[in-house]
């Protein structure tokens, strides 16, 4: 269990089972709506934050340290924060908390911004992923769960919450942060500059693979996670969310394709990273039997986890493929080195629709061909090729009419 102190330079988190603040009470609603998160913004909270129709957090809310009598140590001069890294979470319960204003939403993401510089930005995905950011100036964040909501320790950088219907979901430290459990049993923490906090939701069942990926993510192994699925509505496009945990980092994911989901990233430096993609059957047909391609060079499948972690920064990147129980498979991509790389992530039916891998990539930013080590799958060239055929004799035939 953490016990240690953290620098002064921080921007501190406070994770409180209890009743929601005062101030959340109070102020102008706004409700947000999407196909996974639903979530209220009242004054200066966010409150009944639900993934998959089960409340996680009751409310969420942030103020600068400054403003919540950040300075003292060990109790002394009313500080919110002591010496010893731990919050006075009386203080807490009685926090200003910063005004709130819904910002920027897409269709699978929404922005709440704090008067005092903090985002929370809430991402319409299988797991509801919240990420909270401090901005440029130092920050409390106050989350209280729901009731009868329990709270423990897993390691330095994650507390594992079960909430009173059995809902599983977890608070990861990303970068210069730390969560930790108190001895009465709430959650505190604190997020220092380039850190933030994430809280992934399981609202279907926690797995093996979730837990690897929450591993990675804490680590800073994988920096970005997407999602690909099916439309919100009839219009049977494909809906994908990205989530990035590093700044350096863009990411983009599209159909190519009825069976293939490209994800294309870029990273300023040329350092590689894992990015955690997870698509579902009404993205890729079937996740029953998961290929892998990646532009720009050589991939291989990796026989573990750490065979995975090994592969960025060696002379080729690896994939690793689980599949979970609801209907979805996450497919861990470790791009070697960087500029742009694109991944290719294709089910079952795309891999018996044609031919023997050829080896041809994706365009991506490096050169270089593309292979993988899962023998018959065909690369997501012949895909192309086998598109581009048709159409070309859809359009004989239209000239012989």
């Amino acid at each position: 269990m953490r016990r240690q102190a953290v620098v002064a330079s921080t921007v501190a988190l406070l994770l409180v089972a209890g009743s929601a603040p005062a101030s959340a009470a109070s102020g102008e609603s706004h409700a947000y709506a999407g196909a996974n998160v639903t979530f209220d913004l009242q004054g200066s909270a966010v409150t009944d934050y639900s993934v998959g129709g089960e409340t996680i957090v009751q409310s969420v809310g942030v103020q600068s340290v400054s403003k919540a009598g950040g300075g003292g140590g060990g109790g002394g001069g009313g500080g919110l924060l002591g010496a010893n890294g731990r919050a006075d979470l009386s203080a807490a319960a009685n926090l200003s908390l910063a005004g709130l204003s819904l910002g920027a939403t897409t269709e699978t993401s929404a922005a709440v911004r704090a008067d005092s510089g903090a985002t929370l930005t809430a991402h319409d995905d299988d797991n509801g992923v919240l990420v909270i950011d401090s901005g440029s100036d130092t920050q409390v964040v106050v989350a209280n769960l729901t009731g009868g909501a329990s709270a423990a320790d897993d390691g330095d950088s994650q507390v594992q919450v079960t909430t009173d219907d059995g809902t599983k979901a977890t608070f990861i430290a990303v970068g210069n942060a730390s969560v930790t459990v108190t001895n009465d049993g709430d959650v505190s923490g604190r997020v220092g500059p380039n850190g933030s906090v994430v809280l992934r939701s399981y609202p279907d069942g926690k797995d093996d693979a979730d837990e690897h990926a929450e591993d990675l993510i804490a680590s800073g192994r994988a920096a970005a996670e997407v999602y690909a699925g099916a439309a919100a509505d009839a219009s049977g496009d494909l809906r994908t969310s990205v989530v990035t945990y590093a700044d350096d980092v863009t990411m983009s994911a599209e159909r190519a394709g009825e069976s293939t989901v490209n994800v294309t990233a870029d990273r300023a430096s040329h350092t590689g990273t894992i990015v955690v993609t997870t698509v579902s059957e009404a993205a890729v047909g079937s996740t029953d039997d998961l290929h892998v391609t990646v532009s720009g060079g050589t991939a291989v499948e990796a026989s573990s986890y750490g065979d995975l972690r090994s592969a960025v920064g060696s002379d080729h990147s690896a994939y690793l493929v689980k599949q979970h129980a609801h209907e979805s498979g996450t497919a861990f991509v470790a791009f070697n080195h960087f500029s742009e790389r694109t991944a290719s992530v294709s089910g079952a039916s795309a891999a018996n629709d044609g031919g023997s891998d050829d080896g041809d990539a994706a365009d991506g930013g490096d050169s270089g061909s593309e292979t993988t080590s899962g023998g018959s799958s065909p690369g997501f060239g012949v895909v192309t090729l086998a598109g581009a055929l048709v159409a070309l004799a859809a359009v004989l035939l239209a000239r012989r009419d």
